[in-house]
Order: structure tokens, then sequence, then C-alpha cells
């Protein structure tokens, strides 16, 4: 069983999901405490002087300082969604692939969300099913984790029976590599080449959001997020 972990992020970009692609198993990290400055409620387009930020404001202000992703709300005060749906039609208008997904952002664009996480699931789904990926998920919160740091990492993947956890490259920083070896729970780095492509606008940026990708390859876009080298690092020792 090949599982990666990973917190849910806004409209990420296409490591995230070629981490999910690569497993049997991903697993939702949605019970950690919600970091204001993190990539979970904002992520990059594309634009003529290069790119921008999408960002949806969350409340936190007079809230705990341990809240959790999934229990983080939206500040819908900001009409943030209006200003999202305006910024995807200006700058990817004239993508070759936009058209076919038009109608799904303007929905979800124009409801009202008054948690963050529901939002990030019906997006990434939608996602993962135009990029073809059927990894099935399971949310850590269901999984009643105990643990911090690398043990929770490690608890996870025994609670589900992993014989190879999937590892962001900054794990190589703080997991307790000899804990999993003694778990025989074999250790691999996801570092992700990133694919260069076409895009609407002259020159590249990488690191965009995958809609990116989405609204300039539409059914080729699997083909270009596996186009590059192997991205899995096998750890020394384990």
């Amino acid at each position: 069983m090949i599982v990666s972990i990973n917190q849910p992020a806004y409209l990420p970009w296409l490591g995230y999901f070629d981490r999910i692609a690569k497993s049997d198993l991903h697993i939702v990290l949605d019970h950690v405490q919600f970091e204001k400055n993190s990539m979970v409620p904002r992520n990059k387009i594309r634009t003529p002087q290069g790119w921008t930020w999408l960002t949806v404001p969350v409340l936190t202000k007079g809230r705990s300082s341990e809240a959790t992703i999934q229990d983080i709300g939206v500040n819908n005060q900001a009409s943030w969604g209006k200003k999202h749906w305006k910024a995807l039609q200006a700058n990817y208008a004239r993508a070759p692939h936009f058209a076919p997904h038009k109608s799904f952002f303007e929905d979800v664009f124009q409801e009202t969300w008054e948690q963050l996480f529901p939002l990030l699931e019906r997006t990434n789904g939608y996602l993962m099913d135009a990029f073809n990926i059927s990894t099935p998920l399971v949310r850590s919160s269901e999984l009643r984790p105990k643990e911090r740091k690398s043990e929770l990492v490690l608890e996870l993947c025994k609670k589900v029976e992993a014989t190879t956890y999937i590892s962001g490259p900054f794990g190589r920083e703080y997991l307790n590599l000899p804990a999993f070896e003694a778990a025989e729970i074999e250790v691999v780095f996801h570092d992700y080449p990133h694919p260069e492509y076409n895009q609407v606008f002259d020159g590249f940026e990488p690191y965009m959001s995958a809609i990116d990708l989405l609204f300039n390859y539409g059914p080729d876009s699997r083909g270009v997020l596996d186009s590059s080298c192997e991205s899995l690092t096998p750890c020394c020792g384990v």
C-alpha cells in the first residue's frame, strides 16, 4: 500500500496531484492546525505580467490559535468569489480549454462557502477527475490520530497499513526515518520536476495552480502531468 499525506490546498500546483496519482491511498490532513500564511487558502494563476495570487479570505480574528483546517470559516464580506471568477475570465478566457470548465468554476464562485474545507474538497475533487486520478482519499480526522509531526505521519501510515510512504521533499528535515524502518515502512521522497508547457501568455511560469495546465491542455493534461522524469527518490537505509 503506497500512501501519501498532505494538507489540502486551494487550487493546488501540479506536484500536489502528481503525488496523489502515484499513491494507492491519499490522506487529506484536515485535522491539523491552520496556518494563515500557508498554501491552504491560496495559490497562483498566470497573468500577462507573470502571475498573481488568488486567496480565499478566512476568519481567524478572535479564533483559537489551535483552529484546524476542517474548522476554518470563510470571510464572505470580501466578495472574494466574484473577484476570483473575474480573474479567471480575464486571464484564461482565450485558453484553448477554458470553455469546457467554465460553468463549474462559475458555479463554485457564485456559491456561498461558510467553511474553507468543503470548498477545497469540491475544487480538488473536480481537478482529480479532470486529470483522471482515481486514488481514494481519506480524511485524517476520520482516523483519529493522537501524535504530532513525524510521529503523526507514522501513526497515520500504520492506521492504513502502509508499506510505502511518499513524503514531500521537506520530510528529509523532520521525519524520524529509523522509526519508519522499524515499522517496516519504506520512505520515498517526492521531488517533482516541474514540466514546461505552453501557457496562454508568452514565456513560462512554473508552480502555477493546476488549473493553468487544465485550461491550456484539457484532456491532454494528465500526459503533461506525467511527462516529468521519475520524481520518487528512495530513502537510504530504509
